[in-house]
């Protein structure tokens, strides 16, 4: 959408008639789309749907990432004027995005919420698009992968996390953060083998074969050493990749529920997302951003960042 189109228009996120191109209008006002995407429930005619999960019932220590999907659609406004930078094509441009908003649920009844969520990505699915989440605490990424591998069969896992959440929990009916990747493997939606947890940097000896990169084996290999790893593992398997902002080293993340020292710096995170560019990724998400607990807002920034990198990794797929 040119500048001069824009100064006649409001609310990208209502008045956009293309759903592909940059955005230009305030910052500052308007609705707070992802990316001043066009909010709409309707996936005809688009690649992709950005949605939120703001559930936050399953975490072990602070709560407040219910407002995680809010405070990272208001972060992005600073990012739709240009195409993001490095990747060398313009994701805006080549694909058309949409904003599929918040799923609704109630809130007091927390059973019936994996459920919810399941159908509720299993319905973007069926429409064609793939999809980028915005969370809500990490328990959501397990009824996502249920949806995805009712779709494509067991999916390879690419987490960034402080934790390696596999803590052992055959309870079907617990709802628990710390528990979604054990539970996941169990259930068969997910191929350990294939499958690595970047930035792990709390003690849990059963990791159930998913292979480890901790941060400070990132730290003194490097990048490159850590992306072949990564690829070795990988290969070229349909993958997912979750982003727990905790993978991030509280200095870049301080917004999250329970964060770790001598995480990633952000420009680790960067390199190792924009590194990834060839895998075959079928969705992502980037969850456990809590914005009570961080009042400059570069939590949700760095969410908004990692969200943004999900869809040039998505499109770059599309492009292969």
């Amino acid at each position: 959408m040119a500048l001069e189109d824009a100064k006649n228009e409001v609310d990208q996120a209502f008045t956009r008639k293309d759903p592909r191109g940059l955005s230009f209008e305030n910052a500052f006002a308007g609705a707070t789309s992802f990316l001043r995407r066009q909010y709409t429930k309707d996936m005809a005619g688009f690649d992709l749907a950005i949605t939120g999960i703001p559930f936050d019932q399953a975490v072990t220590h602070r709560p407040g990432t219910r407002f995680g999907p809010r405070a990272i659609r208001e972060a992005s406004t600073l990012q739709p004027y240009d195409p993001p930078y490095g990747w060398g094509y313009d994701p805006l441009g080549e694909m058309a995005i949409a904003d599929a908003g918040d799923m609704a649920f109630d809130y007091a009844n927390t059973r019936e919420v994996p459920t919810r969520i399941k159908a509720h990505i299993a319905g973007l699915l069926e429409q064609g698009v793939g999809t980028i989440t915005l969370g809500g605490d990490h328990f959501i990424t397990l009824p996502i992968l249920r949806a995805y591998a009712e779709r494509h069969g067991p999916v390879a896992l690419i987490q960034f996390d402080a934790h390696s959440d596999t803590w052992a929990d055959d309870d079907p009916d617990r709802i628990d953060h710390g528990t979604f990747l054990y539970k996941a493997i169990r259930e068969g939606i997910v191929d350990p083998s294939a499958s690595v947890s970047i930035g792990i940097r709390t003690e849990n000896p059963d990791t159930l074969g998913v292979t480890i990169l901790d941060a400070p084996s990132v730290h003194r290999d490097g990048i490159d050493a850590t992306l072949t790893r990564i690829r070795d593992v990988v290969a070229d398997r349909p993958v997912y990749i979750t982003f727990d902002i905790d993978a991030l080293d509280p200095a870049f993340a301080p917004g999250t529920g329970t964060p770790v020292w001598g995480g990633l710096a952000s420009w680790q995170a960067a390199a190792l997302l924009r590194g990834l560019a060839g895998v075959n990724l079928l969705g992502g998400d980037v969850v456990e951003v809590s914005p009570p607990y961080d009042t400059t807002g570069a939590t949700a920034i760095a969410g908004a960042h990692v969200a943004t990198e999900l869809i040039c990794l998505y499109g770059w797929t599309r492009r292969r």
